[in-house]
């Protein structure tokens, strides 16, 4: 569940009768605030409405603290993202503008080939034409694809920029494309674009791990766990080793390279002595403060808690032989996380099917290349295993209705944006929700026929006329 605005998004993760995972956006429903209560109301409602319950729920998971959401504790990120976003307003604005930054490249490309001919690498994926890309409110990954674009077409980006600034129609775009300039020129703008870019690199494959909509909870824990490391590690070790990028970057484009033995000026106190070195600062105040939070974003998400549920989740993973299999974690599964799933006599019975279950399953060929949990569950509804360890197959699906991200719910934040358009920004709410489940749920209204759709019409009230 998540809520954009006033808005709360609501998707169902179930297990159905073959044992397959099932992700359903079932609506939108309009809250007067984002209060807890409020919210649980506004989910209750729409449980109601198709015969749903609360009590059935056995896990929830919000949209909560991505990666980025730094960019809203710390004014030098926010700045950096705000310049982004504006850049991206003025440079993407139209296919003038964005020919023009492709000829720009081009021209760039011509005279590297014509100048360094022996050193210009040719081959698949070399000197390709590249564009900026707009970063996605709800996609890690896509933030980082932004960044990492416009370090490379830095140089592209600023003739255009100054192309705007000359060519502009109105003193007020001629002004906007003048302040990105003095803006993307200053060492904070380079600092903080290239700070961004390596903690968005640091967490890119663990982004797009947990966007999959079928997670590997066992791969999923090692890459939550390495990340926290290598974020760790950056923060304590590579703070010199990144200055010498950054001071490279601003070399190459004849940008201002700021001596960090020089003493620390705070701009709004001027003519107050701060007591500490530019370095201080872009080490302490900047580097690792955004670390810190990048750091705690983790940990708030990723709890000890939270991966103590995840390993005793991965002890049922098949991935090989079931070597992770492990009862104890199993028990304490069942014990501490479901304790409204299995009573005492089901523990015991629980314990009794698991020995089983285990030499049954590693006996069995069938099981024997099985790589994780979602495939183990249909396997087993396959072989009609699922009525003989009853109390193993309700652990499964428990299991499996627990998503590590809320990768769907995300996605459907970002489909509401082209349902609720400015040519469409008054529908009324139910129109709007049902509208997104058209659009979000297509693969599966593909498959209603047209016929049983105006049979529903011809069955809701009196025609004059047959459909």
């Amino acid at each position: 569940m998540g809520v954009a605005s006033l808005w709360t998004t609501v998707v169902i993760r179930y297990v159905d009768k073959l044992g397959v995972v099932k992700e359903r956006f079932i609506g939108l429903v309009h809250v007067s605030d984002t209060s807890s209560l409020c919210i649980k109301s506004a989910i209750d409602g729409l449980f109601a409405q198709h015969g749903l319950s609360l009590t059935k729920v056995r896990g929830q998971g919000y949209d909560g603290a991505i990666v980025v959401a730094v960019v809203h504790k710390h004014t030098g990120v926010s700045d950096l993202f705000e310049n982004v976003g504006f850049l991206m307003n003025v440079v993407c604005a139209s296919c003038k503008r964005q020919d023009k930054l492709r000829e720009s490249q081009q021209k760039r490309l011509e005279e590297k080939k014509k100048n360094m001919e022996e050193e210009f690498g040719t081959g698949s994926g070399l000197n390709q034409e590249l564009s900026l890309s707009r970063a996605g409110d709800t996609r890690w990954s896509s933030h980082y694809k932004t960044l990492d674009r416009l370090v490379t077409l830095y140089p592209f980006v600023m003739e255009v920029l100054e192309y705007i600034e000359q060519t502009a129609k109105t003193i007020g775009h001629s002004n906007q494309a003048d302040k990105l300039q003095a803006d993307m020129k200053k060492y904070d703008f380079v600092f903080y674009l290239h700070l961004m870019r390596r903690i968005l690199d640091t967490t890119n494959i663990l982004s797009r791990s947990l966007q999959k909509k079928e997670q590997d909870l066992v791969n999923a824990i090692s890459l939550i766990k390495l990340t926290k490391r290598q974020l760790e590690s950056l923060r304590l070790h590579e703070f010199n080793s990144f200055t010498e990028e950054v001071n490279y970057f601003c070399e190459k484009h004849e940008l201002e390279i700021v001596n960090l033995k020089d003493p620390y000026i705070n701009p709004k106190k001027p003519r107050q002595k701060t007591n500490i070195t530019l370095r201080h600062y872009y080490e302490y105040d900047c580097f690792n403060k955004v670390l810190d939070m990048q750091i705690q974003e983790f940990e708030n998400r990723f709890s000890e808690e939270t991966s103590e549920l995840l390993t005793c989740i991965s002890s049922l993973s098949p991935c090989d032989g079931f070597r992770g299999f492990h009862i104890p974690k199993l028990l304490r599964l069942a014990d501490m996380y479901h304790p409204c799933d299995f009573d005492e006599k089901d523990k015991d019975r629980l314990r009794t099917e698991l020995e089983v279950y285990i030499d049954n399953l590693k006996e069995d060929t069938m099981f024997a290349n099985l790589n994780n949990i979602s495939s183990l569950v249909q396997l087993m509804v396959e072989t009609k295993k699922h009525n003989n360890f009853t109390f193993v197959y309700r652990l499964l699906k428990l299991a499996l209705v627990l998503p590590v991200a809320t990768a769907t719910v995300e996605r459907c934040f970002s489909a509401m944006k082209y349902i609720k358009s400015d040519l469409r920004n008054r529908m009324v709410d139910e129109h709007l929700s049902e509208s997104c489940i058209c659009f979000v749920e297509k693969d599966l209204l593909r498959k209603v026929s047209i016929d049983d759709v105006m049979d529903r019409f011809q069955k809701m009230k009196p025609r004059r006329m047959q459909l």
